[in-house]
């Protein structure tokens, strides 16, 4: 060693630095992978990834070549640096060495390669997968004792590198996950991702369409008043009941009696006839369970019962689809009918609407954590049934009562204040 020229030893001495930063770079590169992308891409059969992975399923065998060749260049570089040192300056060359080998190494073979695979771990760790490979299997039995050495000492300390750990997300993971996923998913598809991942905390009870507001017929009114019922509700699937909406003994489509109206005189016995059996729901079922209930049973229409058995409201399929894609064909209807906007700021909404579609329409956060609809609301923060018009605050909201009929608070006048103008 001392017969070769001093400027082959810097030579060398280069290379070990740039070996040091391979590694170093490796390792980073290999444990800050996307776990998922990598899953994606070796489905694709991308072979780096393909490769990748092979190695990312042993990680201790993975660390251990990596640091067995990090840690046998750093010492290598150490020798020659040392060496070099002595021949130029002497003795007291040893410490210079030192410090100048310590700088160059934490900068050029440490931070910088780490920093840079940190940055773009594929771009590193896809390349050194093909070096790694082959040199696990030329280094195998070297790596395999220091492993089983390790291990043991892993296993002392109540680890098991045997058990492999799956890399699960919680639901509220995923649900960070879309909010980051920036411009790489639209606006559009996360809030419909977001929604779905939403399903198991809204119950049926949120959005089922309450019993008050339910369009039935009474199979005792006569055949004059059934047709004209039918006539006047926006919707296609009926209750049919008996003295009392809680004894509903079908549901008729009206598509299915469309040829009898056409009749001179058509027959409430085959009209009664083309109900179908009507399909109950506990209000506490979450969203995504009554979806696969729906689909499971053949069913699009269901009736909201309590703990009791008594009907609540009812609920549809399209309602919980338009849960995941939003308001649809009547949206509009919603907004001109129960929202109404003023030009002060404040909106006029009827008492019915629960709480759940103010926040949608109008991007609010009421709290959904107790009554459903804005007449609950009320009446809860109240603790009491107003018997003349008031005024109360909610969170950032302010609400006054402007029409009380029957027990009921009709409208509500809700304004939000412009909280940037009030905190200054």
């Amino acid at each position: 060693m001392s017969e070769i020229p001093t400027i082959y030893l810097f030579g060398l001495l280069i290379l070990l630095i740039c070996l040091s930063a391979f590694f170093s770079s490796s390792e980073t590169g290999m444990m800050s992978l996307n776990r998922y992308r990598l899953r994606h891409l070796v489905k694709r059969k991308h072979r780096s990834a393909v490769l990748v992975n092979k190695l990312l399923n042993r990680p201790d065998q993975l660390i251990g070549v990596i640091l067995i060749g990090n840690n046998f260049v750093n010492i290598l570089a150490s020798a020659i640096a040392t060496m070099i040192a002595l021949r130029l300056v002497g003795d007291a060359g040893i410490a210079v060495a030192t410090a100048i080998l310590t700088l160059v190494i934490l900068i050029f073979a440490e931070v910088t390669p780490k920093t840079m695979a940190a940055i773009k771990p594929e771009r590193i760790a896809f390349p050194a997968a093909w070096v790694l490979g082959p040199l696990l299997r030329v280094m195998y039995p070297f790596v395999w004792l220091v492993n089983t050495i390790c291990n043991s000492l892993l296993q002392l300390l109540g680890f098991s590198v045997t058990n492999k750990h799956e890399h699960h997300l919680s639901t509220e993971e995923l649900r960070t996950i879309v909010h980051e996923s920036g411009t790489m998913i639209t606006r559009r598809n996360q809030s419909m991702l977001l929604s779905i991942l939403d399903l198991e905390t809204v119950t049926v009870e949120d959005i089922m369409i309450p019993r008050s507001e339910i369009i039935g017929i009474d199979k005792n009114d006569d055949m004059e008043q059934i047709l004209s019922t039918i006539s006047d509700s926006p919707h296609t699937r009926l209750p049919i009941f008996q003295d009392d909406i809680n004894n509903v003994v079908g549901i008729l489509h009206v598509r299915q009696i469309l040829p009898m109206l056409h009749q001179d005189k058509p027959d409430k016995e085959i009209l009664l006839q083309l109900a179908v059996k009507p399909y109950f729901i506990p209000e506490s079922t979450p969203l995504n369970t009554q979806l696969l209930n729906f689909q499971k049973h053949r069913q699009s229409v269901g009736l909201v019962v309590d703990e009791y058995g008594d009907i609540q409201g009812m609920t549809t399929l399209s309602d919980i689809l338009e849960e995941i894609v939003g308001e649809m064909a009547n949206e509009a209807d919603v907004n001109n009918q129960d929202i109404h906007a003023q030009e002060d700021g404040s909106f006029f909404i009827n008492g019915s609407v629960t709480v759940r579609e103010i926040n949608k329409a109008l991007d609010w956060d009421l709290p959904i954590d107790g009554p459903k609809t804005l007449n609950g609301l009320i009446t809860e923060r109240l603790e009491e049934i107003p018997q003349s018009n008031v005024g109360l605050q909610v969170g950032n909201y302010c609400i006054e009562t402007v029409q009380i009929q029957d027990h009921f608070i009709k409208t509500a006048r809700l304004t939000r204040p412009n909280l940037s103008a009030s905190n200054t």
